[in-house]
């Protein structure tokens, strides 16, 4: 086994599929009607179909053996689920055995970090593997892929009996049909979008272009588009056409100013410097539908207007069209082009899904993808879940969840909802006594990759327990449905929480926002909320958000309005480890939340809180007051002498000059009277200095 299908392989069975592929792809946030939670009894319980001897009825049918489809298969075969996999082309991930067209990537792949903890040095590398890695991750694991079988129609079957009322029916090419209980969808978008106009004929397509820059030499070319496609398909010809033009209907949004890495990357702008240093190149912005192309005798493509085109008289000539130059003599695109590109994106495939399953394209902006709740189910039809790039709709412009180092935490995570929905298993949780809970906190945002890439999509979950002595930690739960956190994670939250989510600044990510501005980083902890770059927020409820307050929060706030909130400042490195600017505020909030005091102490300071203090702090109920805590050394007492944290209580001989060690002193040396300075008081001071 090579290196890199081992480490691949590592990622996988950690729940890590890293790849991502330079494709464009395309929030919507509403209620959630699960119905039954999780109860103590298999009554309580929503149950999927078992198997009945019927060889092609499933628990669970997932469409698509890509990235998220084969993820999912991986998580379902580990809690030994009944699944099967249908995969239309002969090997997993067909269609990144075609795409991007000129096979440039737009991952951030950085292979060293100067850390060797792979769960921080997982949101560096997006695409550390291709597409060979997914047939072998799918043979090694044995997963249950039926590869060449395309499933062309998908309806609902009525029977009383299903655990939702109905089951789904597949039918494939062959006209075999299969039965399923609950249908995961892992196709992705891969509908090229087109847009009909006339003359639209005479357009070529990204998807069927030709990829040899020969073809383009001394040519002058019209491209339709302005992402990543568009830009990737004009750098592979930009040395050798005459000039290329790029319309559309919307300005180039970088990703670097919207913090979206979906929007135009670095890696493939090589046409705004000879657009903006006017080496001929341009682009233009234009509704498509109002264009049309008309072909002259010689084959050159003109551009002109739907309007001209429709009030010219049909019995003439194609002469006799109206050009906009015949108006206005310095129209920008009056020059003929030879070759016009589409380069328009993709959408979800809508057409196999039957009207009884009310899968329905979403509003505006996000008509390529399926309307799905924030947990990533169908809003038409209960049991249908969409993973993967075409659950975008979630996150669009937001987040990552559209890419592979975005939904492979989504996915994940629809598989907890599946486990506990269905099986009654909940989401996973740890408990910590609440002396760790600063603790805990740090290290999660020092090294979460699910946070840190699906920022303000993915929460880690602090439940508190009775009287705050313990709590729960749940990690990268949907934010979207915190009001429902009960109901779908089996775990309570009767004592209040925390969320953990990572956060840009409000005001700094916009195509039109200066992200380069003097003074852009926040360095003082007073600050912290005023931090620019992607940086760690705590969110602190008395009780569990209801669902009206989710629909109703604040504009562009991820969360409604908690009972108090805190923002660790940002750091230039993206290391909250700072002693003074990241910690001690961070522990003095949580104190606050909680009218504690969560401080670690010497157990001579818990001894002297003893009869001091009505109560004492946790790390001394949980610890002293136990006989738990370290070991002392004289090495460790030296140290805390040294800082200050202890005085020095050492017995020494008459002369002063050494230590008297157990077998050297007498019961009555330790009885002489020596001056021993102790003021109990200024050392009860000095430990509230403690971190």
């Amino acid at each position: 086994m090579g290196l890199g299908m081992k480490m691949g392989l590592e990622m996988g069975m950690g729940i890590r599929m890293g790849m991502e592929m330079g494709i464009e792809d395309g929030d919507g946030v509403g209620d959630d009607e699960d119905g039954k939670g999780v109860g103590d009894g298999d009554e309580d319980r929503d149950r999927v179909g078992g198997k009945d001897g019927d060889e092609d009825k499933h628990d669970y049918c997932i469409i698509g053996a890509g990235p998220s489809g084969l993820q999912m298969a991986y998580f379902l075969q580990q809690a030994g689920r009944d699944y099967v996999v249908f995969e239309r082309g002969h090997a997993p991930g067909s269609f990144f055995a075609l795409y991007p067209r000129h096979r440039k990537l737009i991952s951030i792949n950085k292979q060293y970090t100067g850390k060797s903890n792979s769960e921080f040095n997982l949101p560096h590398a997006w695409n550390p593997l291709m597409v060979r890695y997914l047939e072998d991750f799918a043979a090694l694991l044995e997963l249950r892929v039926q590869y060449n079988t395309a499933i062309i129609h998908v309806t609902l079957d009525a029977d009383p009996q299903a655990w939702n009322g109905h089951y789904f029916v597949l039918t494939d090419q062959n006209r075999q049909k299969y039965k399923c209980s609950s249908l995961l969808v892992a196709t992705g978008t891969w509908v090229p979008n087109v847009v009909n106009f006339p003359g639209s004929e005479y357009v070529e397509g990204y998807e069927t272009v030709s990829i040899n820059p020969e073809d383009f030499a001394g040519q002058t070319v019209l491209i339709l588009g302005r992402g990543n496609s568009a830009f990737e398909t004009a750098e592979n010809i930009l040395g050798v056409t005459n000039f290329i033009h790029m319309v559309s209907r919307s300005r180039v949004r970088l990703s670097w100013a919207t913090h979206y890495v979906g929007d135009l990357r670095a890696i493939n702008n090589g046409l705004l410097d000879t657009y903006q240093l006017k080496s001929l190149d341009g682009l233009l912005e234009g509704d498509l539908e109002d264009l049309a192309i008309v072909k002259d005798k010689k084959g050159k493509l003109h551009i002109t207007l739907r309007y001209y085109l429709e009030n010219r008289n049909t019995s003439a000539g194609i002469d006799s069209i109206t050009l906009p130059q015949d108006e206005l003599d310095n129209f920008a695109t009056r020059a003929p082009y030879d070759r016009v590109i589409r380069c328009l994106g993709w959408k979800f495939d809508f057409a196999i899904y039957n009207r009884s399953l009310r899968l329905m394209p979403g509003k505006g902006n996000k008509n390529k993808y399926p309307q799905i709740k924030p947990n990533y189910e169908s809003r038409g039809t209960r049991g249908l879940f969409i993973l993967g790039t075409a659950s975008h709709s979630v996150d669009f412009r937001k987040s990552a969840g559209g890419f592979i180092h975005g939904f492979r935490y989504t996915t994940r995570a629809v598989h907890r909802l599946l486990e506990n929905r269905h099986h009654g298993v909940p989401w996973p949780s740890t408990v910590y006594p609440i002396t760790q809970l600063t603790n805990s906190i740090i290290k999660r945002v020092n090294e979460a990759s699910g946070l840190y890439q699906m920022f303000s999509v993915l929460a880690d979950i602090i439940l508190l327990r009775e009287n705050a002595t313990a709590f729960e930690y749940l990690e990268e739960y949907p934010v979207g449905v915190l009001a429902e956190l009960e109901t779908q994670t089996g775990r309570k939250a009767a004592n209040g929480l925390f969320v953990i989510i990572m956060e840009y600044g409000r005001n700094f990510s916009g195509a039109d926002k200066d992200v380069f501005y003097y003074n852009r980083a926040v360095g003082e902890a007073q600050h912290a909320w005023q931090s620019n770059f992607l940086h760690p927020v705590i969110y602190y409820y008395k009780r569990l958000p209801t669902e009206r307050e989710m629909r109703f929060r604040p504009p562009d706030w991820p969360l409604p309005r908690p009972d108090a909130i805190h923002h660790i400042v940002e750091d230039f490195l993206t290391d909250w480890t700072a002693p003074n600017a990241h910690i001690l505020p961070l522990r003095r909030f949580l104190e606050n939340c909680l009218g504690t005091d969560l401080r670690n102490f010497f157990a001579e300071s818990c001894f002297l809180f003893a009869f001091t203090r009505q109560k004492l702090p946790p790390f001394c109920q949980q610890g002293y007051v136990r006989m738990q805590g370290l070991v002392g050394t004289r090495r460790l007492q030296g140290h805390a002498m040294e800082a200050g944290l202890l005085e020095n209580y050492t017995v020494t001989d008459f002369t002063g000059d050494r230590l008297l060690s157990s077998h050297q002193g007498s019961q009555d040396q330790l009885l002489q009277d020596h001056a021993m300075p102790v003021r109990p008081l200024q050392h009860v001071v000095n430990a509230k200095d403690e971190l």
